[in-house]
């Protein structure tokens, strides 16, 4: 046969395709009415992973590629019915009603000291608020929680560093909202305090995603490093203790506010070295012009579970940005997935897939809906 030809049976078999698909899905509306009235769950797993069982053995050398069509037939089915149901009544709620704005954000807890790039952050995401300094992210957090702190403002992930891991553990044992989001061009400077050769320092403190994020330079002139609770938290502490041969790796603005001498700038390894900071509260708003959304979940150990999850939102036409997953404390080689896309929570198809997927998954928490400032 020719090419023309097989494309000729190709387009015929999809043509027999098609009618089937669409009787398959009025199927699974009646299947919906029947499951509202009965009152039982959309998803039966049992169910499900006795056809794709059924399909594999009965495809032969495709039985891979069926289990792959009659899952994502099996999600969309799932997918029609939870939008009949109304699934995932309780989030719906708190998202149609979100307020647009907290109610205070004058108090906002950061990590560091004044001039870290936290305390950056927090000036562009909330101008003239008052900031709460803190040595580590955990009292970041533990300050939210209880109400001495309005918001608080993390960074969760360096462009050449990677993720603050650390961070991402605490947002999913705390659960709190993200309620906004910022990335910054970070700009690294070694900063001693008497004027100096850079030959002459031979020890570096700073946080440690600053140390990563200028590991070349450090290596380049052979610097022992000691880790500080932030880089504006190294500055002072260099101005402090005047002691030759060491320097601090901050930005420029904390190294001028602490007196320090500036030796060399922009000693990142990337010239575009950004770092994503989010604001968290312990409520839910949603900002007009909101763009981001912010999912964690975990998920039961079949095949394919997490393909299939993923391929929801490509059904949906959502555009995944992050995955990150984290171990479950407690648990053997079990985890959270913490995800984030493009979208807005209150558009009625992105709702569906998020309130549907808070019906199916294990351990699910919606984590915000914000706008991305870049």
């Amino acid at each position: 046969m020719t090419l023309e030809e097989v494309r000729k049976e190709i387009d015929a078999i999809d043509q027999q395709l098609l009618p089937l698909f669409l009787k398959r899905m009025d199927c699974a509306k009646q299947v919906a009415e029947i499951k509202r009235e009965q009152h039982l769950p959309v998803l039966n797993s049992n169910r499900e992973q006795e056809i794709l069982d059924n399909m594999a053995q009965h495809a032969g050398e495709y039985a891979g590629e069926a289990r792959i069509l009659y899952s994502n037939l099996m999600d969309m089915s799932r997918a029609l019915q939870h939008n009949l149901l109304g699934s995932g009544a309780e989030l719906r709620e708190l998202v149609q009603n979100a307020e647009h704005a907290p109610a205070r954000a004058e108090r906002i807890a950061c990590l560091g000291v004044s001039g870290s790039f936290s305390h950056e952050a927090v000036k562009h995401l909330y101008p003239g608020a008052e900031p709460l300094f803190f040595d580590n992210f955990a009292a970041i957090f533990a300050a939210v929680a209880d109400g001495r702190a309005d918001l608080g403002v993390l960074p969760v992930e360096n462009s050449s560093a990677g993720s603050v891991s650390e961070v991402y553990d605490l947002i999913l044992r705390y659960r709190f909202y993200i309620v906004a989001a910022e990335t910054l061009h970070i700009h690294n400077c070694l900063a001693a305090a008497q004027e100096c050769p850079i030959s002459e320092i031979h020890l570096a403190y700073s946080h440690p995603q600053p140390l990563a994020q200028c590991s070349n330079f450090i290596a380049q002139y052979r610097f022992q490093t000691v880790p500080c609770s932030a880089t504006a938290a190294a500055a002072q502490k260099v101005a402090k203790e005047r002691t030759p041969g060491t320097a601090a790796i901050c930005s420029e603005s904390a190294a001028q506010e602490y007196g320090l001498h500036i030796l060399a700038k922009d000693i990142q390894n990337s010239a575009n070295n950004c770092t994503r900071f989010i604001a968290i509260n312990r409520h839910m708003f949603i900002p007009e012009g909101a763009n981001k959304i912010s999912l964690c979940f975990s998920l039961p150990h079949r095949t394919g579970t997490l393909h299939s999850v993923l391929a929801r939102f490509a059904t949906a036409g959502l555009n995944l940005t992050k995955i990150e997953s984290r171990p479950i404390p407690g648990k053997t080689f079990e985890y959270d997935f913490y995800l984030d896309f493009t979208g807005n929570a209150q558009e009625p198809h992105t709702l569906n897939l998020i309130a549907a997927l808070s019906d199916e998954l294990p351990r699910f928490s919606f984590l915000g809906n914000y706008r991305e400032q870049e």
